[in-house]
């Protein structure tokens, strides 16, 4: 005779994530990983996206994907609204990015994850695929320190005086990209330094919240909304503040947001208009980088794997170390 033990749903979802996301993100992460230095950016994430949906769909969740990848770069999708898991369980909200740093991993480039959050139903940003405006710092500041309204320049001396440090020792990361030059100018114009990225804005806002080793202070500039509400979600967990402006700059795009319930189009979002609920966070490494170890791919045939888990409602923050064996059913287990 079988006992049936009720969960209460936090911790089903606590269970899910500690059993069951780690295995999503990883399975994402291998499939790239087979893909690091090939040149063919849409391939690795082909292989990404369809692993990810591949172990979504085994989990015991009612899952709708809210926050999807590769509209705007015509790259495959887990799209918005699409429903994942095996229909039972907590409903929940799913924001993914399955590679993010397409071009890293094309180049074996440090810096690529396999990402995602989770969060209960109706509790995360419902945002389409466009880009966003976004400024972000650590933990252990007064409220307001940042504000997306104000210059540059203004946002490195404000985040100094809070700090007590002069401004030539604060350091912001920004991603290199033409359209950030006078936000890379403005902030030098301080004195303080800029360290540019490539790709890998995730990694990037999370990065603020351990200055101490990762020697960024604050992060500015625009990237795609899939990346910031998948900041937000992790700066959930483990504390910073963040602002973000959806750039809805067509008709077309401010009517795709309305449909999703955008009312605002000029809304500055903070991490709680983004994240509102308990929240899950899990990104695992595909090449080598600052956050965590790629995938490694040993001679006697085992598969090792570095993962970073978090929850918000407990602050929790896990590393896990995988080792994987029988490579031909990794895809299957």
């Amino acid at each position: 005779m079988s006992t049936h033990i009720s969960v209460p749903p936090q911790q089903l979802l606590e269970r899910i994530l500690t059993l069951e996301i780690v295995r999503v993100t990883e399975r994402a992460a291998v499939s790239a990983a087979r893909l690091r230095g090939h040149g063919n950016e849409k391939q690795a994430d082909q292989a990404a996206v369809d692993a990810m949906r591949r172990e979504l769909n085994k989990m015991p969740i009612t899952g709708t994907i809210v926050i999807g990848e590769g509209e705007r770069d015509e790259a495959p999708m887990l799209y918005i609204g699409e429903k994942v898991g095996i229909n039972a369980g907590p409903d929940v909200d799913i924001a993914v990015d399955p590679l993010e740093g397409t071009t890293l991993c094309a180049k074996n480039m440090p810096g690529a994850i396999a990402t995602m959050a989770m969060a209960d139903g109706g509790t995360l940003l419902h945002a389409p695929d466009v880009y966003m405006q976004k400024i972000a710092i650590g933990p252990g500041y007064d409220r307001n320190v940042i504000d997306l309204d104000a210059s540059p320049d203004e946002n490195i001396r404000r985040l100094a005086k809070a700090k007590g440090v002069p401004t030539s020792a604060i350091t912001a990361l920004v991603l290199e990209r033409p359209r950030h030059a006078d936000i890379i100018a403005a902030i030098r114009s301080t004195g303080a330094a800029v360290r540019l990225i490539t790709d890998g804005d995730v990694a990037g806002v999370i990065h603020t919240a351990d200055t101490e080793n990762t020697g960024v202070d604050i992060y500015m500039g625009t990237g795609g909304a899939p990346e910031g509400v998948l900041a937000a979600a992790a700066l959930r967990c483990i504390g910073g503040q963040m602002q973000c402006r959806l750039i809805l700059d067509t008709e077309e795009k401010r009517e795709r947001a309305r449909k999703m319930g955008v009312t605002d189009p000029k809304m500055i979002y903070g991490i709680e208009d983004m994240v509102k609920g308990d929240c899950l966070f899990a990104a695992t490494g595909v090449t080598d980088g600052s956050l965590l170890s790629g995938v490694k791919f040993r001679k006697d045939g085992l598969i090792e794997t570095e993962t970073v888990v978090m929850r918000s409602v407990t602050g929790t923050v896990r590393i896990i170390k995988g080792e994987h064996r029988q490579i031909e059913k990794f895809h299957l287990d």
